[in-house]
């Protein structure tokens, strides 16, 4: 899977220059993702006998009906359902229906009973060119095709999904698998992109990276190559000193878990040494259930200021409340020159303040995203990549956008989304969990940059080992144990 992300005018760019500039012809690069698209098929669902594949009327139909010539010639019962008279069709797409048709295969029309029998159905409707809202007769189409019980392998985007935004066009395919082509879109990882395309299986259909790094592209995928070089192998002649220690500021009356998951997640993923400070009531309970961790009860600013001159890293938030203790610990923070993680209820006291520095990580759910813009939640997933960008212009540093697809961004550099992790993370606990992993990597990598991307890809991976017993009943707890897996990467 590459590790680039392209918008909808920079793929069909790739195009433009492997049919023009490398003399590609276009049916060759239609013909490959017919190819790729029935590998993809019969890995996904080796059993299946019965294909139905459901065409447009445009090049994703002709891709769809490369398929069903080539799935005919493997003697698959291939049956094809038309949503327009192919005869309409143009160009390469004609070319391959009448490739289809050549062979003995046959369309059919699609009509408001047609049978959506079959083992695997396959989209072929509409391509990365949709940026209209569909109309109630298509709408219809894709709920059947979504009701119709079977697995679902979509081509290059699920159809109904703005392959730039994410959006639904009124409605999407949700397919269990999608075959990118030539390039990943953004729009696969924005809005309801990766509930809609399930798995993704990615071709480049034998295209070059030179063809990929002429048109350049608008974000990055967080992938593993980077712990192997934020993450290098210690030096035996080492001790707890070289790994930094972190104060994780945490814990109103009350909220001693949010406090210790922070803290034992800072401690697993490598931290020197971690130092709690809470109220007074929390302390106890904390260190019954993790004795490695070092406690501090806090009850005023005088009792915080030793503290804050000894640690190397502040990682604020995690249930600290927003009363009068919280607000007065979270202006000693400030006050203490030292980079900062902040989280949950110290995002709140940031979009108060209007405080901005450059020596920060900021980790927001959609929810405080949009307190700190002063917008909507859903105004933030309606525009995940620029809902982060706004967020680090207005309060520097780095931001670190919680989700599906979570989004690290500094002004700057190109936006960089993390593909792992899974549902059973959307309980309680998950993002104390994270903001300790981030402050254990930022006392280990080289900056601020490099630590919040390393760290929300170690959460979400240690998420997914988690979540192989199942995803429903997962806890924020459960991640722990799966992290020193995650930063000790194999070379």
């Amino acid at each position: 899977m590459p590790l680039t992300i392209h918008s909808v005018a920079q793929v069909r760019e790739m195009d433009r220059y492997a049919i023009e500039q490398l003399g590609i012809p276009g049916y060759t690069l239609m013909s490959r993702a017919g190819e790729a698209a029935l590998a993809t098929l019969q890995v996904a669902w080796p059993m299946a006998e019965r294909v139905l594949i459901v065409c447009g009327n445009g090049n994703n139909a002709g891709d769809g009906y490369v398929l069903a010539r080539m799935a005919r010639a493997v003697n698959l019962a291939v049956t094809v359902l038309a949503a327009d008279n192919p005869s309409g069709l143009e160009g390469d797409a004609l070319t391959a229906y009448t490739a289809f048709t050549a062979t003995g295969g046959r369309a059919t029309q699609w009509t408001a009973d047609a049978s959506l029998a079959a083992d695997v159905i396959v989209d072929a409707l509409f391509g990365t060119g949709l940026s209209r809202d569909l109309d109630d007769a298509w709408c219809k189409r894709i709920a059947a095709v979504n009701a119709a019980g079977a697995p679902i392998l979509s081509i290059d985007v699920p159809s109904g999904l703005d392959a730039q935004t994410g959006k639904i066009r009124g409605a999407a395919i949700r397919a269990d698998r999608t075959i990118v082509l030539g390039g990943l879109k953004i729009g696969l990882y924005q809005g309801e992109g990766q509930d809609c395309a399930g798995t993704i299986v990615f071709d480049d259909l034998s295209l070059s990276k030179a063809v990929a790094d002429h048109v350049g592209h608008v974000a990055d995928r967080i992938d593993t190559p980077l712990l192997r070089s934020a993450l290098p192998a210690r030096r035996r002649a080492t001790h707890k000193g070289d790994y930094g220690h972190v104060l994780v500021l945490a814990g109103g009356i009350g909220m001693a878990g949010a406090a210790r998951l922070a803290g034992e997640a800072c401690l697993r993923s490598g931290a020197g040494r971690v130092t709690v400070a809470t109220r007074a009531a929390n302390v106890a309970a904390i260190m019954a259930g993790r004795p490695e961790l070092m406690t501090c009860a806090v009850e005023s600013t005088e009792d915080l200021l030793p503290l804050l001159r000894k640690v190397d890293l502040i990682a604020i938030g995690p249930g600290l409340g927003q009363d009068v203790w919280a607000q007065s610990v979270f202006a000693a923070a400030l006050g203490a020159a030292k980079p900062l993680v902040v989280d949950a209820d110290a995002l709140h006291l940031v979009a108060t303040s209007g405080v901005r520095r450059d020596d920060w990580i900021l980790t927001p759910h959609p929810g405080e995203a949009a307190r700190l813009l002063g917008v909507t939640a859903a105004a933030i997933q309606a525009d995940r990549v620029d809902a982060a960008r706004q967020l680090a212009e207005r309060y520097g540093g780095i931001a670190v956008l919680k989700g599906a697809g979570t989004l690290v961004y500094r002004t700057g550099e190109l936006p960089q989304v993390c593909d792992y992790g899974n549902p059973g993370m959307a309980s309680a606990g998950m993002g104390d969990v994270l903001t300790g992993i981030i402050a254990g990597m930022v006392v280990q990598t080289p900056d601020l940059w490099t630590a919040a991307r390393a760290g929300v890809l170690v959460h979400a991976m240690a998420g997914d080992a988690a979540a192989r017993r199942g995803e429903r009943g997962l806890l924020a707890g459960d991640l722990i144990a799966h992290l020193p897996a995650c930063v000790n990467p194999t070379r």
